[in-house]
């Protein structure tokens, strides 16, 4: 079907990573977090991922899962009628065999196109045990792939993983997420070799967003040169400044169709490593990762505090010093007028 969402999917989208909104007693905040997914919306996401390590996987055991992933399927389907397309959506799944298949039965129920399925509750589990954990969610539901980092409870898996993974038939997607470019290759060079031309490759290394995005690989299969791109991006550094963020997908995917990469672009590259560096506290092994994020969406009135459920998850020492810094030298990166414009609406509803 010409409006299928794996069809968009495919193409490419701009994909935040959605937060959770808590209040000082560290509550769901639902005027706020309905106002976050509006934002998004208004921003120009393709799609939006909830129930991930930047939503906290906490909330599973604070029983907010499946309330705030409703409440974000009632805000998208909300928008499609007055944007007249599909957005995608991707929801997290976590746990071992029972968990996975419950989760992916709610989030199949609620209306969500594909789940992001996290290993991290397996980290002592073969290869051969995790394709055959992946291969059971997606009975119920398409599935994207995760290679996530260490921080955010990953583990190495090569090529051979990777190859593996591609032979289950509802994949449809792939989010690269290491932070290594070594490993980055690996799975890109898995997808080329398997001949499934159907999985689409989405960044996930905040990192590296844009060298990722304008990259074209290319390697040898079959006796033929085999080219492929990172379509898209599903990220949590994405979850900020998002409308900056939509427009630098769609620049990235012009200079793609052109062929033509301007240098500014190249240095912006640089600028966004350097802001994502301080919003994901990278100086303090990423500890202070999603309160960074609450902390930009604070300062821009979304969100009232940088509460997380874990009473212990907060700014690093130096984290708000450092995001003054990158918000005085980068203010082209940011939306605040965007969002200050805008923001009483969707907090109104």
């Amino acid at each position: 079907m010409p409006d299928s969402p794996y069809n968009s999917l495919r193409r490419g989208l701009a994909i935040p990573a959605c937060p959770l909104a808590l209040d000082a007693e560290r509550r769901l905040d639902e005027r706020r977090q309905r106002a976050l997914v509006r934002y998004y919306l208004a921003a120009g996401v393709g799609g939006i991922a909830i129930g991930v390590h930047t939503t906290q996987f906490a909330l599973r055991e604070a029983g907010l899962f499946e309330p705030v992933l409703q409440m974000a399927a009632d805000e998208m389907t909300r928008a499609q009628g007055a944007r007249g397309e599909k957005l995608f959506r991707v929801a997290g799944v976590c746990g071992a065999a029972a968990q996975a298949r419950r989760e992916a039965e709610t989030i199949r129920a609620l209306g969500y196109h594909a789940a992001l399925l996290s290993l991290a509750a397996l980290p002592s589990a073969s290869e051969d045990e995790l394709i055959a954990h992946g291969r059971e969610v997606s009975r119920v539901i398409p599935i994207i792939g995760f290679y996530s980092q260490p921080a955010a409870g990953g583990r190495a898996l090569p090529y051979s993983f990777w190859k593996k993974f591609c032979e289950i038939e509802n994949v449809v997607a792939i989010k690269i997420a290491p932070f290594n470019r070594y490993q980055t290759l690996e799975v890109v060079r898995a997808v080329v070799e398997s001949g499934r031309e159907d999985i689409a490759l989405y960044t996930g290394n905040d990192d590296n967003i844009v060298v990722d995005l304008l990259t074209s690989f290319r390697f040898e299969t079959g006796g033929k040169m085999v080219e492929r791109r990172i379509v898209g991006g599903l990220l949590g550094h994405w979850a900020v400044w998002t409308r900056r963020a939509v427009e630098l997908f769609e620049e990235c995917q012009r200079a793609v169709w052109t062929g033509g990469i301007p240098p500014e672009l190249l240095q912006r590259a640089a600028q966004i490593t350097d802001a994502n560096g301080a919003f994901f506290d990278a100086a303090n092994g990423f500890r202070g990762c999603v309160a960074g994020l609450h902390e930009v969406l604070r300062r821009q009135g979304l969100f009232e505090g940088v509460w997380c459920l874990d009473p212990e998850e907060t700014l690093s020492p130096g984290q708000a010093e450092e995001i003054d810094r990158v918000s005085r030298a980068y203010p082209h990166l940011a939306d605040d007028d965007f969002v200050r414009a805008h923001r009483d609406e969707w907090l109104r509803g």
